[in-house]
C-alpha cells in the first residue's frame, strides 16, 4: 500500500507513554500511518494545518486547553473525524459524553483503564477506519430545541420486544431515536459498541432525557414496557424467556464480529425468544455486526428496519443488513420511531 493511500492519523495526548503506545499500535497496520503527535491542543492545531490528518485521536484531560473545548473549536472551524481516547472516569466520562454530542465519532478507553493495551490495539485500528469514512456535520453545538415524543397510538401487539443495534455514530443516533419514543413504549433492548464504564454513563444520560426508564442491564433484569436496557460494555446481552415473562442474560463470551457486546448475539436471542413479536432496528456503524442477526429475526417473523445511508454517520452495518435482504424497510433516522410503533406508518 502506498503512503498516499494510507489513513493519516494525528495523536493528541499529554502523556508521552500513551502517545508511544498508540503510535506503535497504529503503525503496525499497513493501511494506517501516524503522521504526527501533539502533547496539547495548541501544538495539535498547528500540526492539523501542516500535516492534514484524516483522523484525530484526542484525550479529554490535557494542559493549556481541555479536549472538549478544543473539539468544539475544531468542529466549528476545521471539522475532522475525532476518536476520544480517555480514562472514562468521573468528570472525564461526563466530558466524553459531551464530546460525542459535539461531533466526536468514537470513544475508546485509555490504556491502564478498563481496557488492556492489547484490547485497545485490537479495537483502535477498526475505529480509525470507521472514523475515516464517517459523515460529519459542520455544527458548533447540538440543537437545544425541545423534542416532543410521538403521540401516535402504538399498534405494536402485546408482547412486542424492540431490539436496536448500533456502533460508530450510534450514541447520538440512539439519543435522537429514543427521545422521540413515548413513555409507554414496548420493552427496548439496546446493544451499542461501547467500552465498559462508559456504557453506564451513557445509560444514565438517556435516562435523564427519555420519558421512560433507561438503565445499563444487569443479569436477570426484567424486560418491561416503559424500560430500555443497554448492554454493558465488554459483555453480551441476550433475551431469555422466564416463567414470569422476559428477562435478559448478561454474560462474558467470545467476541462476535470482533465485538463484545455484539448486536448479532442480541438479535439472534430475540429471534429465538420472541419470534414474530420482535422488532429489529440496525443503526449507523462500521462493519457487519448485526446483519446476520437481523436476517435471523426477519426469518422468525419479526419486523426489521435499517437506517438509510443519508442519515448514517457510517453506512456499514445497515448496508450489510440490506445486502443480505434482512431489512423490511430502510428509513431515515427521524422516521424510525413512528415505524417501530406503527407498522403502517
Amino acid at each position: 500500500m502506498t503512503a498516499a493511500s494510507r489513513i493519516k492519523v494525528l495523536i493528541v495526548d499529554d502523556s508521552a507513554i500513551v502517545r508511544k503506545i498508540l503510535t506503535d499500535a497504529i503503525s503496525a497496520e499497513t493501511d494506517l500511518e501516524v503522521v504526527g503527535t501533539a502533547p496539547d491542543p495548541y501544538i495539535a492545531r498547528d500540526k492539523i494545518l501542516s500535516l492534514k490528518p484524516d483522523v484525530l485521536t484526542l484525550d479529554i484531560e490535557m494542559p493549556r486547553m481541555d479536549g472538549l473545548t478544543f473539539l468544539k473549536k475544531l468542529m466549528l472551524h476545521h471539522p475532522l473525524p475525532v476518536i476520544i481516547i480517555s480514562s472514562l472516569g468521573g468528570a472525564s466520562c461526563h466530558a466524553t459524553l459531551e464530546a460525542l454530542r459535539f461531533g466526536a465519532v468514537e470513544v475508546l478507553a485509555k490504556p491502564g483503564g478498563p481496557y488492556s493495551v492489547g484490547e485497545l490495539r485490537t479495537n483502535l485500528a477498526n475505529r480509525i477506519r470507521a472514523a475515516a469514512v464517517a459523515r460529519l456535520e459542520r455544527v458548533a453545538t447540538p440543537s437545544d430545541a425541545p423534542v416532543e415524543p410521538l403521540t401516535v397510538r402504538s399498534s405494536a401487539k402485546p408482547g412486542t420486544i424492540i431490539a436496536i443495534g448500533a456502533s460508530t455514530g450510534g450514541t447520538e443516533a440512539l439519543h435522537e431515536l429514543l427521545i422521540r419514543m413515548p413513555a409507554n413504549s414496548p420493552p427496548i433492548l439496546i446493544t451499542q459498541h461501547i467500552p465498559p464504564v462508559f456504557s453506564l454513563a451513557f445509560a444514565k444520560r438517556l435516562n435523564q432525557d427519555c420519558r421512560f426508564e433507561v438503565k445499563e442491564a444487569v443479569d436477570g433484569d426484567s424486560v418491561l414496557p416503559g424500560r430500555a436496557l443497554i448492554a454493558p460494555g465488554n459483555l453480551h446481552m441476550l433475551l431469555r424467556r422466564s416463567p414470569d415473562g422476559y428477562r435478559v442474560q448478561v454474560k462474558d463470551g467470545p467476541q462476535v464480529c470482533y465485538q463484545r457486546p455484539s448486536v448479532d448475539v442480541m438479535f439472534a436471542s430475540v429471534a429465538d425468544a420472541a419470534g414474530s413479536n420482535g422488532i429489529g432496528v440496525i443503526l449507523t456503524g462500521m462493519g457487519s455486526d448485526g446483519a446476520n442477526g437481523l436476517l435471523r429475526m426477519k426469518r422468525s417473523g419479526a419486523r426489521t428496519i435499517a437506517q438509510n445511508e443519508a442519515t448514517c454517520v457510517v453506512f456499514g452495518m445497515p448496508k450489510e443488513a440490506i445486502r443480505l435482504g434482512a431489512a423490511d424497510r430502510v428509513l431515515p433516522l427521524f422516521q424510525i420511531p413512528e415505524a417501530i410503533l406503527n407498522p403502517q406508518a
